[in-house]
């Protein structure tokens, strides 16, 4: 076999590619067998019909066909391993020439890994937010603690912010009704800005009993980036009393015995949040500056693919409406052709900072253990609420599991580079990470979640062109690895324990929810 390589462009080459009908006698063989296997003819039992006689009856082009579809493959990734070349997704594939006898003769144009040099990233250096914990963080902290142990109370007062109420609302298009726009007996938390634009401006002020109307546009549903003339009418008014911050309320929250110790464990837990904020704000600049520095040639194709995953992934929040995509991109201040350059400029990041990590992983010699790969796996499986068993299973079925491997592997790449990198804070003093990221020179053991990881889909509410797909790159940059990720805010009020009172009400206690209680970890 002969075969020459021309280079088109930095991310694109040619293979011209020659076989001589020798080399293709096994093919040839292979090819008479399962033509026969396939056919029946007079005078022979299947499978034992001669070469000749299936050229007479069937002509001598089935077999070519049958002999180019088996080894045209097979001699294309000779050449591609000839050519010492790395492709990057299917080979465009024309054959040029078939000489009966003679030889095969075929051409092969495919996108390639470019030649990447990168940057010297020991000369990177980025400023982080400061981590240090005060005391008023502390109590806010421990205000949200004790909002999870808070009371609803019933009152006969206008509704103000941060109250809760039980409202109904409605809405209309048109003068038409919203269907999934219709909702009774809902409560609110006034000010917390979960529902519809303008809902909670038009709450305050409002009483028990009160109707008011205003106008907003619908983020969702058939009628999306719509203007609604939605009526919301309050049923009651409830306000949210917290208990003593004292010891006896350390013992109800927690394992403490008193509040000074509380607050010290709530200190530590919110000291591990501050760290691995600073983490990641500490890898997402380093790898905007490792970005920046470095000349990534871009393969077309990869990054058309990964334009159309992301496309398709906001349209599919709209139930594949292209006509209602384009009606929300509008209803929140932006055409659909900048919504769409966007979504461009954030797959060609995505696909630069694939090559840039892989070609660091490389040079680096990173390796990725079977226990690092379980991890992610496992990680993987618990964010979407499966087993890892159904995770795998999933993977393979989806032919995913490379990309997990190679997540991996380029999260431990962008690992060494902030190790390398110098870090400091406001105030000019180097930042200790090690931490989070081990020290430089060190490549095992994963120390980073990797910002290459998938990232979720976008709600339906906000399909964004900063969506991720696997193997995608970097554009969350949400978590560290390896840090205690159990300090979470204990700020969300997931439960309440309401009374009712004011104005006559007969004094009911409704309990909701039962509080999760904050522990030593």
């Amino acid at each position: 076999m002969k075969s020459t390589v021309e280079h088109l462009s930095p991310t694109r080459v040619k293979l011209a590619v020659e076989v001589p009908f020798d080399e293709l006698k096994p093919n040839f063989d292979r090819a008479y067998k399962k033509i026969a296997q396939q056919v029946r003819i007079p005078g022979f039992r299947p499978g034992k019909a001669p070469a000749r006689i299936l050229d007479q009856r069937l002509g001598r082009g089935v077999v070519l066909e049958e002999v180019v579809n088996e080894a045209v493959p097979a001699k294309y990734g000779e050449a591609v391993s000839e050519a010492e070349v790395q492709p990057l997704g299917q080979p465009e594939i024309e054959v040029t020439e078939i000489e009966d006898g003679d030889k095969l003769a075929f051409t092969a144009e495919v996108d390639i890994r470019p030649e990447i040099t990168v940057p010297d990233y020991t000369s990177i250096a980025v400023e982080v937010d400061d981590a240090e914990v005060t005391d008023a963080d502390v109590d806010e902290q421990l205000k949200g603690l004790q909002a999870r142990f808070g009371t609803l109370t019933g009152v006969d007062r206008p509704v103000q912010n941060g109250d809760f109420v039980v409202i109904d609302l409605s809405a209309t298009v048109d003068g038409e009704p919203v269907e999934e726009a219709q909702t009774s007996g809902m409560s609110h938390e006034v000010g917390s800005g979960q529902l519809i634009e303008g809902l909670d401006e038009a709450l305050e002020g409002m009483t028990a009993g009160e109707t008011k109307q205003f106008t907003t546009k619908l983020v969702a549903g058939e009628h999306a980036g719509k203007d609604s003339e939605v009526s919301v009418t309050v049923q009651s008014v409830k306000e949210r009393q917290l208990p003593e911050a004292d010891d006896e309320f350390a013992q109800l929250a927690s394992e403490f015995d008193t509040l000074d110790e509380l607050k010290d464990d709530l200190r530590t837990r919110y000291s591990r949040v501050k760290k691995m904020e600073q983490g990641s704000q500490a890898r997402d600049r380093v790898l905007e500056a490792l970005l920046e520095a470095a000349d990534v040639p871009l393969p077309e194709s990869v990054v058309q693919s990964e334009v159309e995953v992301r496309a398709h992934e906001a349209v599919h929040e709209f139930d594949h409406d292209e006509a209602r995509l384009t009606q929300y991109v509008e209803s929140q201040g932006q055409t659909r052709e900048e919504f769409d350059t966007e979504l461009r400029t954030s797959a060609e990041q995505a696909v630069k900072t694939q090559l840039l990590l892989d070609k660091i992983a490389d040079e680096s010699g990173v390796q990725v253990e079977q226990q690092e790969l379980m991890e992610r796996i496992m990680m993987q499986a618990q964010r979407f609420g499966v087993s890892p068993e159904e995770y795998i299973q999933q993977a393979q079925q989806a032919n995913q599991l490379g990309a997990i491997f190679a997540d991996v592997r380029r999260g431990k790449a962008l690992a060494t580079v902030v190790q390398a990198a110098t870090i400091t804070g406001p105030g000019g003093a180097e930042v200790d990470l090690s931490e989070l990221f081990g020290t430089a020179g060190e490549v095992e053991g994963e120390t980073i979640d990797e910002a290459t990881e998938e990232t979720p889909s976008p709600d339906e509410d906000a399909p964004s062109a900063e969506g991720a797909d696997v193997a995608a790159g970097p554009t969350d940059g949400s978590q560290v690895a390896d840090a205690d990720t159990d300090a979470s805010d204990p700020a969300s009020p997931s439960s309440q324990v309401e009374v009712g009172a004011g104005s006559g009400h007969e004094a009911d206690t409704e309990v909701v929810g039962a509080p999760d209680s904050t522990s030593r970890t």
